[in-house]
């Protein structure tokens, strides 16, 4: 599947330091950073450094380097902030979004990392 990167979306822009973000980490294929937008009490995306759209573009491109980097730098980020379950912290929530239907805002893969109170059932159900 051909996969349109935008390459003025905000993360990109964030990237190229046009855009302040307050970063939690950086690593040679990731960056890590506060959601201007929280919507629990730890709020972080992780963004590949990469132009990948959504999370089917990055594991069918993405170098095995990158995608390595991104999934350490995101368990990073929870070991950091002290949000692993069982290690002190009450766990947390993973979200990438992918497309029209998943509500993606951003076309640039990034995994929300959500925590600091319960944050409910993911999907209510149709009744």
């Amino acid at each position: 599947m051909p996969y349109s990167y935008d390459p003025e979306n905000i993360f990109a822009r964030i990237l190229r330091g046009e855009i302040p973000a307050k970063t939690v980490l950086e690593t040679g294929h990731s960056l890590a950073f506060h959601d201007i937008r929280a919507q629990a009490p730890t709020h972080v995306l992780v963004i590949p450094k990469g132009p990948y759209v959504n999370w089917d573009h990055f594991a069918a491109a993405a170098s095995d380097a990158e995608i390595v980097d991104f999934t350490r730098a995101v368990a990073r980020v929870c070991a950091e902030l002290g949000l692993e379950p069982g290690a002190g912290g009450q766990g947390y929530r993973l979200l990438a979004n992918s497309g029209p239907h998943s509500h993606q805002e951003v076309p640039h893969l990034h995994v929300h990392i959500l925590a600091g109170r319960p944050l409910g059932p993911m999907l209510v159900r149709p009744e």
